[in-house]
């Protein structure tokens, strides 16, 4: 008797197991004090949440975030039409990871920047997350649940359903958007980091955001600076050593908020 598991149920459960697994090997990596943005001692005492709590809300989120993968996978019946077990060209491949990278991405920056900049949404909701004020892996996705449902549920949704991806090519694509959001809250500037090499929004980037005066900057997110640059939200910044051993991510010299 053969057993398969769908594409859907892939798309929807693989993404989760790959945040906890990658959050894990980040965890690990922690102990690395010279790599570190914030000292352990700044992560234990600026934060002004619990660890239990994050783990909670960001259970929480992926449960929420399941829940309308499956609705939305039998709602719009994607199963890739007659053609789905054969193989797409890479070029398809690539054009629907482009496509999906930039409406996750326009859609998050223009929800973000106004969770910011409207007082009632920021103060009821959007504040949550910036109780990481040391962001760390685990902690990407600890959000309210509005914001978790309007800017990671419904901007999945329509990465996916714009791009045309099917359920099978969804377990990548949100694959990899989960390493990324990982790798960008991780609190860390280790050596060789890929995504560091290949990209401008990384975990020194967003850590400027969660700093007070970089509040109102970065909210590109999670793969281009590119909305940042054209509106003007943009924070350049430096890595310097941190006084007492590690590293620190600082608004560039030449910058002029």
């Amino acid at each position: 008797m053969e057993f398969s598991v769908s594409d859907e149920l892939l798309g929807t459960f693989v993404p989760i197991f790959v945040y906890w697994v990658y959050s894990g090997i980040y965890l690990m990596f922690g102990s690395f004090d010279n790599y570190r943005l914030h000292s352990k001692k700044d992560e234990d005492m600026k934060n002004l949440v619990s660890k239990r709590t994050v783990v909670k809300g960001v259970l929480f989120q992926q449960t929420v975030q399941a829940i309308v993968a499956i609705i939305l996978f039998t709602v719009t019946g994607n199963d890739g039409g007659p053609d789905a077990d054969s193989r797409p060209s890479f070029l398809l491949l690539l054009r629907q990871f482009v496509i999906a990278m930039f409406i996750l991405d326009t859609w998050q920056y223009f929800m973000h920047r106004y969770m910011h900049h409207n007082k009632f949404l920021y103060r009821h909701i959007h504040s949550q997350h910036h109780r990481l004020v040391v962001p760390y892996a685990f902690g990407a996705l600890y959000n309210h649940p509005v914001e978790g449902l309007l800017l990671d549920t419904i901007g999945g949704a329509l990465s996916f359903l714009l791009s045309g991806m099917t359920p099978r090519t969804s377990i990548f694509f949100f694959s990899f958007a989960t390493i990324k959001t990982v790798d960008d809250h991780c609190g860390l500037w280790l050596p060789g980091n890929i995504f560091h090499i290949l990209f401008r929004n990384n975990s020194a980037y967003h850590d400027v955001h969660h700093q007070l005066y970089g509040t109102k900057y970065n909210f590109s997110q999670p793969f281009f600076d590119i909305w940042d640059r054209i509106l003007g939200t943009h924070m350049p910044y430096s890595i310097e050593k941190r006084a007492g051993g590690g590293l620190e991510a600082r608004p560039a010299k030449d910058y002029e908020a």
